[in-house]
């Protein structure tokens, strides 16, 4: 049963200094990257759709298919009608440096390739601004104080509105928020991925920073629709991924079985209920949290809409935290590779 939304998508500020935004924004990552194939005719009208129903936040990287997510958001943005383009907001990401063959080798965050990444997504884009402007990860070679302040000037020329950050650590959080105002940390947070709420989520409340969720549905792990013998394709880079291997597998897919029997009691899909979980708990702990669906197409996106319908009383919160208890979750969240490059796991 798919709870469709019956309301238009509410606001929520990112943080005391950043824009309001809609309170599901959307991820156009695997339209471009990381999942296999995608179909672009299909990718353009899921983000109409999502600009029609009210989503204005555009979350995307220029390492996201090497630039062609950037300039598949361009599209969609010229052929949407005015209103909805005119209150789109773009998140980027930038920093990651890619092979040929689509390889990862480091991040760069020199104040000189800060701006020049800029340049390159400002022409993809084809703004004169980007809303929110953050390094994907921290370059370990460079202090987080210089990188943050290459955007700061972006912003003082103009070219960015606002700073945000990326999988960065509490420490790193309190260095950054000194230098310039930071809107908000966008970071991996699920029912399966909790590890924020010991130090960041409180450190980002205190410091009045918001937090853009990604990975809500941990790539579709939790969302319902992944099942044990599902064959993943050339590109989709799950296979490699601890959570989506082996015996890590059947036992994540074990909590969402767990997790299904309190959405059908509720009477929504369990990809709303993870996402209604990630949506209370911005009031539960105090902070401005807005979720990103990753939506590919505009039958997912109906329903991760229908999870703002979705009111979860102390009783629903008991027994989805019972079904999947924090650090229930078999494996880690990326490979150990990508894991050293998270400061937020330091």
């Amino acid at each position: 049963m798919t709870t469709t939304p019956k309301t238009s998508v509410p606001t929520r500020p990112l943080g005391t200094t950043g824009p309001a935004v809609s309170a599901l924004g959307l991820g156009c990552m695997g339209m471009s990257a990381l999942y296999g194939e995608s179909d672009r005719a299909e990718s353009i009208a899921t983000i109409h759709a999502a600009l029609d129903a009210g989503i204005t936040l555009l979350d995307t990287g220029d390492f996201y298919g090497m630039g062609h997510n950037e300039l598949l958001i361009n599209e969609a943005l010229r052929t949407a009608p005015a209103a909805a383009r005119e209150q789109a907001l773009t998140s980027v990401k930038f920093g990651a440096l890619r092979t040929v063959e689509g390889g990862f080798t480091g991040y760069d965050g020199r104040p000189a390739a800060v701006k020049n990444f800029a340049a390159y997504s400002l022409q993809r884009l084809g703004t004169d601004h980007i809303d929110v402007y953050r390094i994907a990860r921290v370059d370990p070679e460079v202090p987080i104080e210089e990188t943050v302040g290459a955007i700061a000037e972006l912003v003082e020329a103009g070219h960015v509105r606002h700073i945000g950050l990326s999988e960065v650590g509490a420490d790193t959080l309190r260095r950054a928020a000194a230098v310039a105002p930071i809107a908000d940390l966008q970071i991996e947070y699920s029912l399966i991925s909790r590890s924020i709420e010991e130090k960041i989520l409180p450190t980002a409340r205190e410091l009045g920073i918001g937090v853009t969720a990604y990975g809500v549905l941990s790539r579709g792990l939790i969302s319902g629709h992944f099942t044990r013998d599902r064959e993943l394709g050339p590109g989709d880079f799950r296979g490699m991924s601890p959570r989506f291997q082996g015996e890590n597998l059947g036992r994540n897919l074990d909590l969402v079985d767990r997790l299904r029997a309190v959405a059908e009691a509720k009477g929504v899909t369990v990809a709303q209920i993870a996402i209604a979980w990630v949506l209370a708990q911005g009031p539960r702990h105090g902070a401005d949290i807005v979720p990103l669906v990753g939506a590919r197409r505009r039958d997912r996106l109906t329903e991760a809409l229908g999870a703002l319908d979705v009111t979860l009383e102390a009783a629903d919160l008991a027994a989805i935290e019972e079904a999947v208890p924090a650090g229930a979750a078999a494996g880690e969240r990326y490979p150990a590779a990508q894991m050293a490059h998270l400061d937020s796991e330091r």
